[in-house]
This record gives structure tokens, sequence and C-alpha cells, in this order.
């Protein structure tokens, strides 16, 4: 029986994926399965998989044609419901690679305190593995929401966790969408009274060039903005108004990362409408923040004077001179 099933993501990894087995494999605890997807690479990453697979029985290998990270990890969660026994799920990335310790403490920590989601911390690194402070492996407990907003990209990532396998019985990564983590891990959060966490970064993120993430930009980044307005809905249908309050700032922050970035991308006709696009989300969005009353006038100044320059001074003048109060 294993423990636990670990999901890889495979897309021409020719060059990274060894040391992430490797990692993997040299783990303190030995108790899992390894489930890797090659999602029709046109390297050598499916051979090199089957390599590992040919002299560790615990690897086992699925070849498809190309079909993005969702339909990959989806298939890898299908695998391990249908053909594993174990009652744990962690996703490690082709080109990342674990602290030998990583899987061991994760477990101990969801064992001992009776929850269903163990998260450590990561490390964007370019190649280094960084130095574990002992105090850092001290597990800590936390309300997921409030985890949540503390630490939003690490608890928003789908990588760095330990799940049970309960948390993905009906829960799939959709499938049209240029991002996954952001539509799934908050509802999964969500769902669960605690969790621990490990601060130390016993998680190494690669970052490379070449990743899905890691391109020059591109409109299909605003995709993001979908994953935003499910946040925002499901948290007012729950009565969350902090939450709600939190995705809309969450928002705006990527919407003006996005106006900025989309400034220096070129003038075609497809980077001219993403602009469009942009500018009229960023003033759809103002009007809604503003309703919310999560605006925060002499912060958001800037922003506001930008896209709303003459409502923007008229306001200023009305609380500056006039006796106006701010919303």
């Amino acid at each position: 029986m294993a423990e636990i099933s670990i999901m890889m993501a495979a897309y021409n990894a020719e060059a990274y994926i060894r040391r992430a087995l490797d990692s993997i494999l040299a783990s303190t605890f030995a108790d899992f399965d390894i489930i890797v997807v090659d999602d029709g690479s046109k390297d050598r990453t499916g051979a090199i998989a089957d390599e590992y697979a040919g002299r560790d029985s615990r690897v086992h290998v699925l070849h498809q044609p190309n079909s993005g990270v969702c339909v990959t990890r989806n298939n890898a969660i299908d695998w391990a419901y249908e053909h594993s026994d174990s009652d744990w799920i962690i996703f490690i990335d082709s080109d990342d690679w674990i602290h030998p310790e990583m899987l061991e403490r994760l477990l101990k920590a969801a064992t001992d305190n009776g929850v269903h989601i163990s998260a450590c911390g990561y490390v964007e690194t370019t190649g280094e593995s960084p130095v574990i402070d002992p105090a850092d492996l001290v597990p800590q407990v936390w309300e997921p929401m409030k985890f949540y907003q503390a630490d939003y990209v690490n608890a928003i990532m789908t990588c760095c966790k330990l799940y049970h396998k309960d948390c993905y019985r009906t829960v799939r990564h959709p499938t049209d969408n240029y991002f996954d983590d952001e539509f799934v891990s908050y509802k999964m959060l969500y769902a669960e009274e605690k969790m621990t966490v490990i601060p130390a970064p016993l998680y190494c993120y690669f970052i490379n060039s070449t990743g899905l993430t890691k391109n020059t930009w591109s409109p299909k980044l605003l995709d993001a903005w979908v994953a935003y307005e499910e946040q925002i809905a499901f948290f007012k249908e729950k009565g969350r108004e902090d939450l709600v309050n939190f995705r809309y700032r969450g928002y705006l922050e990527n919407a003006m990362v996005n106006y900025h970035a989309a400034q220096q991308a070129g003038d075609s006709p497809e980077m001219a409408a993403a602009r469009a696009k942009i500018d009229k989300r960023i003033k759809q969005l103002l009007r809604r923040m503003w309703r919310q009353g999560c605006i925060q006038f002499w912060i958001d100044y800037d922003i506001l004077y930008t896209f709303y320059p003459l409502l923007t001074r008229g306001y200023r003048l009305w609380i500056t001179r006039l006796g106006g109060k701010l919303k």
C-alpha cells in the first residue's frame, strides 16, 4: 500500500525531470507512488520517465497527447483514485524538486493534528537549494482562510501541499483556463476548519525562463480574471465580506500589473485590443470596488486619477476644501 500518491505533470522536461524524480526517491519517507503524466512531450521526457519506472516499481508513467497541465493533473488524480489505495496526494512539478524530509514532515504534521491539508513553504530558485532554519520546521496550526489572507501565493499554489484524498474526491482542475490553482485551492481551504503549515521552504520552485508562467506578457494572463470573479462570487455567497474585499484588492493589483506589462508589450492589433480590454475592466472594477467600500481614496489616488481624472480631482476638491467626508 502506498500512503501518498505524487502527481507529476511533465511536458518537455528532459533537462529537469531527473532532478525532480531523484529528489523524491531520496525522500526519508518511502511509502509512495509517483504518477508521471507525459503530456505529449517532443523531447525525451517520456523515455526518461519510463526509464525510472523500469527500475523502481513505485513510478508509474502515463503517456497522452499534448492536452495542457490541467488535463494532465486530472488524469493523474483519476489514476490515483482508480489504481492506488493511497490516502494522500501531492503535486510536484517536473522542473521543481523537494527537500528530503518534505513528505515525511507534511504527513506527520497532518496526522498529528488531524487535518486534511498540510502545507510547507517554498523558495523560488534558479538552482540552489535553501538553507533550512530548524525553527521553521515546527508545524503551525492555521485557520485556512487566515492563512489564505496572510500568505496568499503560498495558500493558492497547488504544489507545496499534501491533501487528503477526500479533498479531491469531487474536485478536478478546470480545463478551459490558462490558470488552475486559483480555481481550486481556495474552495478546498474554505471547506476545512484548520490546516497545518510548516514555514520552512521544503519545496524548490525552479525559475524556468521557458516555463508556462515565465514567458513574455500574453493576453492569456487575463484568464486569471475569471478566477477572481469566481472567488468574489463564492465569498459573497458565503457572506464573507472580509474575503470579498480581500479578493477585490487582489483583483485590482493583478489588473494593474497586467496594465503596466501590456503597455510594454508591442503594438500589434492583438496587444492593442488587450490594452483596451484592460482599460475597460479596470474602470469597471474601480466602480464596483467603490460601491463595495474597499477603495482607499488616498492610497488608490494615482490609480483613480489615471482612469477617472476629472472625478478624482473633483472628489479631492470636495473633501479638502468643501468639507466633504471620505466615503
